[in-house]
């Protein structure tokens, strides 16, 4: 049963990947390094995802055949973004909080490797209704 306790650990538990990541990387490479080296850290932590999960999109019972997909998705519940850029702008919340409303994942966490603490100003994790709505 999916909790918000659940999805608090699996972020502790992604967090500690993510800081394996850019430690060994640090900041200024391309995205697409970043996604790579993630998988490969997932796999070595026997983690449950998908990379460049696709996204169905439904509009008014009309499916669009759309080239959508979401860096990661973890244990069918939530999202990671993954980005390399300066600084994380509005474009960026919007995009994961439409990938998670899409999927009916609970969490999200958008993650920028061009900084130099992950932790404090490279990881920003991202709730909405459906994480509400757990116990």
């Amino acid at each position: 049963m999916l909790t918000k306790k659940y999805l608090n650990e699996l972020e502790y538990q992604l967090t500690g990947a993510i800081i394996d990541v850019h430690k060994h990387l640090g900041p200024g490479l391309l995205e697409s390094v970043y996604q790579k080296c993630l998988a490969h850290e997932l796999r070595l932590r026997n983690m449950v995802f998908s990379s460049e999960h696709h996204i169905d999109v439904i509009y008014k019972e009309f499916h669009l055949d759309t080239a959508l997909r979401v860096d990661f998705y973890i244990n069918n519940c939530l999202v990671i973004e993954v980005k390399a850029v300066d600084s994380i702008l509005p474009i960026h919340e919007a995009q994961i909080l439409t990938y998670m409303k899409l999927l009916k994942a609970p969490k999200g966490l958008l993650i920028n490797f061009n900084c130099t603490n992950i932790i404090q100003t490279g990881k920003k994790p991202y709730v909405n209704e459906f994480y509400r709505d757990l116990d």
